[in-house]
């Protein structure tokens, strides 16, 4: 899968005249698709496992998290890297029309930065607050501290992936 993430990605960079909004946002994207594809190790690794993702198809299916398949479950957590990823090259794009430029390394260190910790606080937000309230009262109830941390974990984990994606991918077509 990394394979054809990275040949899209090289197959994107030497289009000529890249660098528009659109083209942002779709590499905000693919960036997006690769950090969620990183975050599901950590998720895996820790006790309740891919439980966010179960319940955030849940809320879409309308049903209990025990009544989702892995196949939606995994399709709503790489959807939601999707979205992420674009609302991560959007407020790139707001960032760096803001902050004064202050290159570190031949890249724009700090519109990346400010941008992964707006998409990890609001990602995190959106979870804890709107989608597992909505998940059911026993999964709620009984195990939202557990959840929320979990998630906060992973979500961390996602942030990291995309300081390291996005400004390594966004270089390519400054």
């Amino acid at each position: 899968m990394l394979e054809q993430v990275s040949a899209v990605v090289a197959a994107f960079v030497a289009l000529p005249n890249v660098g528009t909004v659109a083209e942002r946002l779709a590499l905000g994207a693919i960036v997006g698709l690769a950090a969620a594809v990183v975050m599901d190790i950590p998720m895996w690794r820790q006790e309740e496992g891919f439980t966010p993702a179960y319940v955030a198809a849940s809320v879409f299916r309308r049903t209990a998290p025990e009544n989702v398949d892995f196949l939606d479950a995994n399709l709503v957590h790489h959807i939601a890297g999707i979205l992420s990823g674009i609302f991560y090259a959007a407020v790139y794009l707001v960032a760096d029309g803001v902050i004064p430029e202050l290159p570190l390394a031949g890249v724009d260190f700090v519109p990346h930065f400010v941008s992964m910790v707006v998409v990890v606080v609001s990602i995190n937000f959106l979870f804890s607050y709107f989608v597992l309230p909505r998940a059911g009262r026993g999964i709620y109830e009984e195990r939202a501290t557990a959840v929320r941390g979990q998630w906060l974990r992973s979500s961390l984990v996602f942030g990291a992936a995309l300081l390291v994606l996005g400004p390594a991918l966004f270089a390519g077509i400054a």
